[in-house]
This record gives C-alpha cells, sequence and structure tokens, in this order.
C-alpha cells in the first residue's frame, strides 16, 4: 500500500539546524496530507507540520517561524527543514501519510521513526 521510510535524524546543538526527509513508496497518487509528527515517551504523540497535495501548509504554534515542510515535485518525498533547535524539540519524529480509497474512507501510513536529539 503505502511504505514510508525517514532519514535525517541525530543530535545537534541548540540553536542548531537539521534536516528530515521522507521518502513515499506504494499507492503515493492517492496520499492526500504527508507530514511529521513527534513523540516523547509519556506525552501523546503531537503535529509538527503537515503538507497537501496541492501545497497548502501547516504547522504547530511550537515550531512557527523555525521549522519549515516542503515537498518534491512528485509528492513522493516530504522534508522538514528544522531551524534553531531547542532541548525541548527532542523526540522521536515520524513521517506520516493520509491518503482516501475509493470508497471515500480514510487511512493513515507511518514510518518508523527517527530519533532527534538537542542538547544545551
Amino acid at each position: 500500500q503505502v511504505q514510508l521510510v525517514e532519514s535525517g535524524g541525530g543530535l545537534v546543538q541548540a540553536g542548531g539546524s537539521l534536516g528530515l526527509s521522507c521518502a513515499a513508496s506504494g499507492s503515493i497518487f492517492s496520499i492526500n496530507v504527508m507530514g511529521w509528527y513527534r513523540q516523547v515517551p509519556g506525552k501523546q504523540r503531537e503535529l509538527v507540520a503537515s503538507i497537501t497535495s496541492g501545497g497548502t501548509t501547516n504547522y504547530a504554534d511550537f515550531v512557527k517561524g523555525r521549522f519549515t515542510v516542503s515537498r518534491s515535485s512528485a509528492r513522493n518525498t516530504v522534508y522538514l527543514q528544522m531551524n534553531s533547535l531547542k532541548p525541548e524539540d527532542t523526540a522521536v519524529y515520524y513521517c506520516n501519510a493520509k491518503l482516501e480509497d475509493v470508497a471515500g474512507l480514510g487511512y493513515d501510513f507511518w514510518g518508523q521513526g527517527t530519533q532527534v536529539t538537542v542538547s544545551s
């Protein structure tokens, strides 16, 4: 169906930058939205940023002005450029794809997650 593979996580100092990538394969033409979520132990998974097939972006308040989400022209790759990183940005970041089948039912697909650690 849809397979998502993230890359680009790592360890950075506070104030630094990091770029994440997510490549989608499978039923990529049925994907309506791709985005990034993050999760830390004991906390709910939360939306970081998303982008629709039409290019409309959405950002969580805590990353506005610092992170940028974008997509390739083929819409099979989504990127997250993370600038001015803070220690509280430390989390596992997951790529997400939302699609709709021919019956109009929605589905979510997830990548394996990539660790982002920001040290102070």
